[in-house]
């Protein structure tokens, strides 16, 4: 393909930016309304953990006491 074709297409294709690109409101305010929207839906517990990151932890730990090489690995990636 030639350049000139392309460039064509490439105009064809993709609408003409101009005064009418901006959105006809400020999103930002409905943005911020959906957060706390979502947020106060959310239950509020100070501190939890479910089981499975327990299951994990503990796994970590008897796989780190069977093999003891792989310390400065786990260590390396936190």
């Amino acid at each position: 393909m030639s350049e000139d074709r392309i460039k064509q297409m490439l105009k064809r294709s993709l609408p003409p930016v101009g005064s009418g690109a901006e959105p006809a409101r400020d999103l930002w305010p409905a943005l911020l309304s959906k957060l706390d929207e979502d947020t106060a839906a959310a239950p509020r517990v100070a501190f939890a953990i479910p089981w499975l990151d327990w299951a994990l932890l503990g796994g970590l730990v008897v796989f780190a006491a069977s093999f003891p090489a792989t310390i400065p690995l786990f260590l390396y990636y936190l």
